[in-house]
C-alpha cells in the first residue's frame, strides 16, 4: 500500500495535471469563434467537394440508366419501392415544413429547439426509406445498389446545398 508521502506526491501530480488541462482548455476556448461569428461568415457554396458529388451523381445516373430502370424494370419489388416513396415523401414534407414554413415564413432559425421531435422523425423516415429502396432495387443492381443510391443521395444533397 502507499504511505502518506507517496499518496501526497500522487495527489499533487494529479492536481498539477488537472490545472494544466484546465489552462489549455480555457485558452483553447478563447481562440474559438462564437456561434454568431460562425453564422455571420458562411462557407462558400461551390467547392470541389460539392462539384465532385454532383458530377459523380450525374455520371452514375447516366451509366446505370437510372430513370429508365426505375420506370421500366420489372425486377423492382414494387411494394418496397412504394413504401420507400411514401417514407421519402414524409421526410421531404418535414424538411419543407422546417425550411419553408419555420425558417422562411416564421423566421425560426433553430427549429430543432422549437420542435424537438422533427429531426428524429425525419431521420428515422429517411433511414427506413433508404432501406426500402435498397430492398426494392436490389434485384436490379445487386450489391451496387447501396453505392448507387448513396451517390444519388449525395449528389442531390450537394445540389440543394448549392442552391439554398
Amino acid at each position: 500500500m502507499l504511505n502518506d508521502s507517496e499518496l501526497a506526491t500522487l495527489r499533487n501530480r494529479f492536481k498539477r495535471d488537472a490545472e494544466f488541462l484546465m489552462q489549455t482548455t480555457t485558452s483553447g476556448d478563447e481562440d474559438e469563434k462564437s456561434q454568431e461569428e460562425k453564422d455571420a461568415k458562411p462557407l462558400p457554396r461551390i467547392n470541389r467537394h460539392s462539384v465532385f458529388w454532383i458530377v459523380t451523381s450525374v455520371a452514375v445516373t447516366y451509366y446505370v440508366d437510372f430513370f429508365h430502370n426505375i420506370v421500366e424494370n420489372e425486377d423492382i419489388k414494387s411494394w418496397w419501392f412504394n413504401v420507400g416513396l411514401i417514407l421519402l415523401g414524409i421526410c421531404l414534407s418535414l424538411a419543407m415544413f422546417c425550411i419553408v414554413y419555420l425558417e422562411w415564413y416564421k423566421g425560426i432559425q433553430h427549429y430543432d429547439q422549437e420542435y424537438p421531435a422533427v429531426p428524429p422523425i425525419t431521420t428515422a423516415a429517411f433511414i427506413a426509406a433508404s432501406c426500402s429502396f435498397n430492398i426494392a432495387l436490389w434485384p436490379v443492381w445487386s450489391f451496387f445498389t447501396p453505392l448507387i443510391l448513396f451517390t444519388q443521395f449525395m449528389g442531390v444533397v450537394m445540389l440543394i446545398s448549392m442552391c439554398g
